[in-house]
């Protein structure tokens, strides 16, 4: 059943509903790596908890009025103009008020949150909101979904996909450099709207299928998940929505297999595999790499030390450093060091001085970047020969001038 749901097979709805999905996630991912560049990954908290007072208050008036009050059209309509409402009150209160960004978020999503489960106490006390299901917008769920509500997921979910691809240079550009943009023409101010609306939108299209409080989890998961791969914002953009379309696709399709499973939860938990994955062994920045780069180069430090110490006839007390070298076949058992031992104790010698005279005249020329550990890394992989030659002819004046 897995694999029907999988490949699309398993039904119309339930293809509608899981193709939305992965289009939910990937604008989720990419709207999300925006507000993660541009450090307001938080509001995305604030949108989603704005929504609840606007799905319980839609579903009154439109109940209210005779109509159907389980339209996911009207529902999604109050939860944005909710959301929105709470937007601004962040946007006020951090701009008009000395409050900081963080507190008026949290004073905001804790209020919109609290008036939103009041109402929801209120309509399950009444016999159409008990059937209404408005609880399964909380955790997502796509179980009882009707045709016309995947299809507009599915419709929205491609229109914001649209809209982030079509503005996505000025979007990073402004995320980068504000003061840049603006020498473009670019708004800055502009583009944060644009964000912060469509982070609004897909926030909004996605209360149905993963619910309104782990909808926030999909728009930072994903984008911090790709940030372990790349240091280029192209590339983070494009993982992330790899991340979230698969969270989506996958997520979903388990869900379907048994109508009983939350989808959201689901889906998260799909997406927080994806972030462990990433946290582990992303190639430069996962957990694995990390601890790998810290043993070579410890391992260098020690190697570096011991033959430093054999080139310059001075004993070697670490024992890890005499374990090393002896491994390498550089020292025998007894500790004196073989042929091969001195030779590069010799050209690591050289290499020493050689960096040593580099940086006092790369000090002169306030050129020199401290914090790199010059002496472990070959100096003929990183200087060109000229500059080697250089080098070479000033070490023997200095010999001549000791002499």
């Amino acid at each position: 059943m897995l694999w029907s749901a999988l490949s699309l097979t398993l039904g119309y709805n339930a293809t509608l509903v899981t193709l939305g999905a992965t289009l939910l996630g990937i604008a989720t991912g990419i709207s999300g790596t925006f507000l993660y560049l541009r450090k307001n990954a938080l509001i995305s908290d604030a949108i989603s908890h704005a929504t609840l007072p606007g799905l319980g208050a839609a579903f009154l008036l439109m109940t209210t009025a005779g109509l159907d009050g389980r339209s996911l059209f009207g529902l999604l309509g109050g939860s944005a103009i909710s959301a929105a409402l709470g937007l601004m009150i962040v946007t006020w209160l951090t701009t008009k008020t000395r409050l900081s960004q963080d507190a008026a978020i949290g004073s905001v999503l804790s209020v919109f949150f609290a008036f939103g489960v009041v109402l929801l106490t209120v309509i399950q006390a009444i016999p159409a909101g008990r059937q209404a299901g408005l609880e399964t917008f909380l955790l997502g769920s796509t179980a009882g979904m009707l045709f016309n509500d995947a299809v507009l997921i599915l419709v929205l979910g491609a229109i914001t996909t649209a809209i982030l691809l079509l503005f996505r240079r000025s979007i990073i550009v402004v995320s980068f450099d504000a003061h840049y943009a603006q020498t473009l023409g670019i708004s800055p101010q502009k583009i944060d709207y644009l964000v912060l609306a469509v982070a609004l939108a897909v926030t909004v299209i996605g209360m149905k299928i993963v619910g309104l409080i782990l909808i926030v989890a999909l728009l930072i998961i994903a984008p911090v998940a790709a940030r372990f791969w790349s240091e280029k914002s192209n590339t983070i953009l494009l993982i992330s929505g790899i991340f979230g379309g698969l969270s989506g696709y996958i997520g979903t399709a388990i869900s379907a297999t048994a109508p009983g499973l939350p989808t959201g939860p689901i889906i998260v938990l799909c997406s927080f595999i994806l972030f462990l994955i990433s946290f582990l062994l992303a190639p430069r920045r996962g957990i694995l790499a990390s601890a790998r780069a810290f043993l070579v180069f410890q391992t260098t430090v020690h190697m570096t030390q011991g033959l430093l110490s054999i080139a310059q006839n001075q004993p070697i007390y670490e024992p890890k450093t005499k374990r090393l070298l002896q491994r390498g076949g550089f020292v025998r058992a007894d500790g004196v060091a073989t042929q091969a031992g001195h030779a590069l104790a010799a050209k690591t010698l050289l290499n020493e001085r050689r960096w040593t005279y580099w940086r006092s005249k790369m000090r002169q020329t306030g050129a020199l970047d401290e914090p790199i550990v010059y002496s472990l890394v070959n100096i003929e992989t990183k200087l060109t020969q000229d500059q080697i030659k250089s080098i070479d002819q000033g070490l023997s004046l200095q010999q001549q001038d000791k002499l």
